[in-house]
């Protein structure tokens, strides 16, 4: 069914609404962002026919198997931790969240919004979209403050970034994302009235609404890790980060800067040039190539350089061989990749989980496009664990205050609409 929707905002915050009472919905959000490579404005994936959930192991095997059963579309996410099954990695911080490291289902209804008109795939779709249309939107009450904690004070994690500078110096190391957790135990939200809030705040173009059972994300992320369009792969790394500023000619110079900044544009090329070896073993023989590098694109709290990498896939190379080829993804690992996730795993004080992971869909033509999990809440409403997470690039120039303080940035939105105190 397929019908064109006078007041999309209102149809889509109903739709939502309406997905949400289901125990597993995948709503992926673009935010009128333009992308070539996108194949829709907004997706809403509702309910089970079928499901995998599964820990690093056999994961990828697993979701192999799943993926032939199930041709059609399916959504779900990668756990960061799933790097114990692409490598001899191990993970062992402590973890509030419980999160499985894999998890993806094939819709019992799906919801395709694309230039202006909408498409219900379900075998009740007219059905489905009265219940919509009858929703009366519930009002969401302003969320009490959370008090939030940090793994990290401040100098402790200061100190760190000079402790893996050590390690720079030494040259262990040449780059790596060092990440923070900050996190609320007993906390209490509303999941879809914070995502709402979210991304008015901050709208992106990967912005995620994923409930599993009692298990939620919330996403505002601005960043692809991988997609898949035909024979193409593209992947698009950030890695450069400069604060908006209210003036316009101003935040003009802020771009400028970022755009010529030795550090954000030596942190870029370190990971772009990680992205194409990773490619590489997926890539017909010299097809890799660098299709954008140091782009500057703006979004409403931050501007993001962003390069662009692609290649053509071996034939007979499944989708999730390509997957994980390339996981976790190199804007949120570093280089040398290995070493950089043994490193992070001793400095770090949390196990990441889904974040740094990514979270996506794949299509019945078998194209797939996977985000990268940042700028994103998690939330288990069982335990009222509540948690995100944040990190910046480590390089030996890099000043620790300022990584610091571009953390903070980061999870500046998160932080607003969870109205924390810390």
């Amino acid at each position: 069914m397929i019908a064109p929707i006078k007041n999309l905002p209102l149809f889509k915050q109903k739709a939502l609404q309406w997905a949400s009472s289901f125990d597993a919905v995948c709503y992926l959000e673009s935010n009128g962002f333009n992308d070539p490579y996108s194949k829709f404005d907004t997706l809403i994936a509702i309910g089970t026919k079928d499901e995998v959930t599964t820990h690093a192991g056999h994961a990828f095997d697993q979701l192999e198997t799943f993926r032939q059963n199930n041709p059609g579309w399916i959504t779900g996410f990668f756990g960061y931790d799933l790097k114990n099954e692409t490598e001899r990695l191990s993970s062992a911080n402590p973890d509030g969240l419980e999160f499985p490291d894999l998890y993806f289902f094939a819709p019992l209804h799906l919801i395709i919004i694309k230039d202006g008109k909408t498409e219900i795939i379900s075998d009740e779709s007219e059905q489905i979209f009265k219940l919509i249309d009858q929703q009366e939107l519930i009002m969401y009450t302003e969320q009490l403050a959370i008090v939030l904690k940090s793994r990290f004070s401040r100098q402790e994690y200061i100190d760190a970034v000079k402790g893996i500078q050590e390690h720079i110096s030494r040259g262990d190391i040449y780059v790596t994302n060092f990440c923070q957790e900050f996190f609320a135990e007993y906390a209490q939200i509303d999941p879809l009235g914070i995502f709402i809030q979210l991304n008015e705040v901050s709208p992106n173009p990967f912005s995620t609404f994923f409930k599993w059972k009692d298990n939620y994300i919330l996403g505002a992320s601005p960043e692809r890790f991988l997609a898949k369009r035909g024979n193409k792969l593209i992947s698009q790394p950030i890695k450069g980060t400069a604060k908006r500023h209210i003036d316009v000619q101003v935040d003009e110079q802020i771009k400028q800067q970022l755009r010529n900044h030795p550090k954000e544009l030596q942190e870029n090329v370190m990971i772009v040039d990680l992205v194409r070896n990773d490619l590489t073993r997926s890539a017909k023989q010299g097809t890799v190539k660098t299709e954008e590098l140091f782009g500057i694109h703006s979004f409403e709290y931050v501007h993001q350089m962003i390069s662009t990498v692609v290649c053509e896939l071996q034939e007979g190379l499944s989708a999730i061989q390509a997957i994980k080829n390339t996981f976790p993804m190199g804007s949120m690992t570093g280089a040398p990749k290995i070493s950089a996730m043994q490193l992070m795993e001793q400095y770090e004080r949390s196990k990441r989980g889904v974040y740094s992971g990514a979270i996506g869909y794949l299509s019945p033509d078998n194209d797939f496009d996977l985000n990268v999990v940042i700028r994103t809440l998690l939330y288990n409403s069982a335990n009222q664990y509540l948690s995100f997470h944040a990190g910046s690039a480590i390089t030996y120039h890099a000043d620790p205050e300022k990584e610091y303080e571009e953390c903070l940035l980061k999870a500046q939105a998160v932080m607003e609409v969870l109205g924390v105190t810390r």
